[in-house]
C-alpha cells in the first residue's frame, strides 16, 4: 500500500467526530509527499470500492482529484462511489434532496466511460442515502434514485453512528438504536423489494442491532463500513482490551449472516485513536502493517482474512481485485462467490473464503 493508498485512508475525511460537521478535510500535499512508495502489484486489476466525490466551497474533490490519486500506479480498474452528502437538491421536498447527489456522481460517471479520461471505470456502482425512516413513502426516493442512474446505482447508505459521548458524534447525527426502529425497518423492506443493497455505517458498540436487522431481513445484502468503527477517542481512549472484547463478540456473531460482507478499510480513520496524521511523516507501508499486528481489531481483521473456518466472516477489500480478474481465475462453480455488491452484474453470494489485495480507499471518509 503506497503514499497514494495511505493518503486517502488517512486525510479526504468527511467525519470528524462532530454531528454538525460533514464538510470533508483537505489534504496535506507537503507532508503527504514525505512518504512515497513503489506499487507491489502494478498489474494486479483492482476495484476500489469506497470513495466520495464533493465540490464545496475551497474543497474539492470529483473526477480530477480521484484520477490523480489512483494513477499512483495500482491498476485501478472500476471504482464505487459511496454517498457524502454532496450536491443535494436545493428545491423540492427534503426527502427527495439526496437525489441530486446521485445526478451529480453519474455525470462524473459518464465522463469516466466517455474514455477521455482513462481506463478506470469510475463510479461503475453508486450508493446513495435515503432516509429509510420515511417507512414505505421511501420507494418514491428509491426509483427517482434507480431513474437518476438505472445502470449504477446499486444501494443505498444510512448512517446509524451513534454514541452516548459528545466526545464522538456521528454522521448525519442519527438517533439511538435507529437500525431497530420500526420506520426505518419498513423503509428497509423497500430495499429487499427492489433488490437493493445496505451499507451499514456504525460503531462497534451497535453490532448487536446490526445482527438483528441482518437477521431480520436475509435477503438484503449489507455491507459494513470501517470495520465496524471501533472507537479509540474519547471515553474509549486507552481501553483497546474492553474495545476489542466488545468488537470481537459482535464481530463473529455478525460473521453467522451469510447476508453481511465487510469493507477492511478504515483503520487509518481519527475515530480509531491511533493518531496516523499527528505524525511528523506519513507512515510506510511496513509501519503500516506492523501496527495491524498489535491494534487488536485491525490484527483480528487480518486473521479472519487468512483463516478458514465454518462460519468466517465475509469480507470485501477497500482493493479488492475486480470482478473480472476473480471470474478469470476461479473455477465457474466458485466465482459467484466473489462477485462486489456494487459493480458485480450477477446475483451476489457472499464469499466463503477471502481474497486479499492492496487496500485502496479513495476519497475517504465516511
Amino acid at each position: 500500500m503506497g503514499s497514494i493508498a495511505y493518503r486517502q485512508d488517512q486525510h479526504r475525511r468527511n467525519h470528524k467526530h462532530s454531528p454538525h460537521t460533514s464538510n470533508m478535510t483537505t489534504s496535506r500535499p507537503d507532508w503527504l509527499a514525505l512518504t512515497s512508495e513503489e506499487p507491489i502489484d502494478p498489474d494486479l486489476p483492482i476495484c476500489d470500492p469506497h470513495h466520495h466525490f464533493w465540490d464545496r466551497p475551497g474543497n474539492r474533490y470529483t473526477l480530477d482529484e480521484l484520477l490523480a490519486d489512483t494513477g499512483g500506479g495500482h491498476n485501478i480498474t472500476e471504482t464505487v462511489f459511496v454517498e457524502c452528502s454532496a450536491m443535494y437538491r436545493k428545491d423540492g421536498p427534503a426527502s427527495m434532496s439526496p437525489v441530486g447527489e446521485t445526478e451529480f456522481v453519474n455525470g462524473l460517471a459518464a465522463q469516466s466511460a466517455s474514455g477521455q479520461y482513462g481506463n478506470t471505470n469510475v463510479a461503475a456502482g453508486i450508493v446513495g442515502y435515503a432516509d429509510l425512516t420515511l417507512g414505505d413513502a421511501v420507494q418514491e426516493v428509491l426509483e427517482a434514485h434507480i431513474a437518476a442512474s438505472p445502470n449504477r446505482f446499486r444501494g443505498i447508505r444510512n448512517s446509524s453512528c451513534w454514541d452516548a459521548s459528545p466526545d464522538i458524534g456521528g454522521y448525519k447525527n442519527p438517533p439511538k438504536e435507529l437500525l431497530g426502529n420500526s420506520n426505518f425497518r419498513e423503509g428497509f423492506g423497500v430495499l429487499d423489494r427492489f433488490g437493493l443493497s445496505f451499507d451499514a455505517w456504525l460503531y462497534h458498540t451497535q453490532l448487536q442491532e446490526l445482527v438483528d436487522l441482518a437477521r431480520t431481513f436475509p435477503n438484503v445484502t449489507i455491507i459494513v463500513d470501517h470495520i465496524a468503527g471501533p472507537i479509540g477517542i474519547g471515553p474509549y481512549a486507552g481501553s483497546q482490551d474492553e474495545v476489542f472484547s466488545d468488537w470481537s463478540t459482535g464481530i463473529n456473531e455478525l460473521a453467522t449472516c451469510e447476508n453481511v460482507v465487510m469493507k477492511v478499510g478504515g483503520f487509518g480513520m481519527p475515530l480509531s485513536g491511533l493518531g496516523w496524521g499527528e505524525r511528523n511523516t506519513p507512515a510506510s507501508s511496513e509501519e503500516l502493517a506492523t501496527a495491524s499486528k498489535h491494534s487488536t481489531p485491525i490484527a483480528a481483521c487480518s486473521k479472519a482474512t487468512s483463516r478458514s473456518t465454518n462460519n468466517p466472516p465475509r469480507t470485501q477489500f477497500c482493493g479488492t481485485p475486480s470482478s473480472e480478474s476473480l471470474r478469470a481465475t476461479l473455477p465457474a462453480k466458485k466465482r459467484r462467490y466473489f462477485e462486489t455488491p456494487h459493480v458485480g452484474r450477477t446475483e451476489y453470494k457472499p464469499a466463503r473464503r477471502l481474497i486479499s489485495s492492496l487496500p485502496e480507499e479513495r476519497g475517504n471518509t465516511p
